[in-house]
């Protein structure tokens, strides 16, 4: 399988590719600047600048994209926007990191977790600009894609501990009732 990793090496572009190397799969690291992977395969190039010709030839791209000041949060959705025209109509599956803010905490779908009163204020905008992607992401029927949400608590230094839960678009909890996965373990979720 080929697998493009677009931003690459951001913290959760970097263990994705990690991982995906380790399982033997074909991948290529697509970043801005000098490659900070483990993958062998590199394209030197901005995500705006990326053409339907330059993931062709892929089976799987990963955005792991990620904006985090106020200024730069619309790039959710204008990358993800500019991703989705470009593997418009093709085979290509494209897998986007996005934000547990986002998952449901009611079986009727109507309020998100970025909703609630204990919602950290600080990364309220982060999952609103989020929400807003995936919610332009639903209207496209034309792109293959897939949303992971990570779990609420998205920790960049943890390590793989071998388990976690696969669930739907409501938030789920483990048997203590958290709901924690690793930066490290995120690729488990895509396959």
């Amino acid at each position: 399988m080929k697998v493009a990793v677009v931003c690459a090496n951001g913290k959760a572009g970097r263990l994705i590719v990690k991982e995906a190397v380790e399982k033997g799969l074909d991948v290529t690291a697509i970043v801005r600047s000098e490659n900070q992977t483990v993958a062998q395969n590199v394209v030197k190039k901005d995500l705006f600048d990326l053409t339907a010709a330059d993931l062709a030839q892929y089976d799987a791209v990963v955005d792991a994209f990620g904006a985090w000041t106020e200024d730069k949060l619309p790039l959710h959705s204008t990358s993800l926007k500019h991703l989705c025209d470009i593997l418009s109509g093709k085979q290509t599956r494209l897998l986007v990191v996005g934000g547990a803010g986002s998952l449901y905490v009611n079986p009727e779908h109507t309020v998100q977790v970025c909703d609630g009163e204990d919602f950290p204020e600080m990364f309220l905008p982060l999952a609103k600009a989020q929400g807003k992607a995936l919610a332009e992401l639903r209207e496209r029927n034309d792109v293959q894609w897939t949303f992971i949400s990570p779990a609420g608590d998205f920790q960049a230094e943890g390590e793989k501990t071998g388990e976690y839960i696969l669930a739907g678009e409501e938030l789920t909890l483990n048997d203590k009732g958290e709901s924690i996965i690793t930066y490290a373990f995120l690729w488990y979720g895509f396959y």
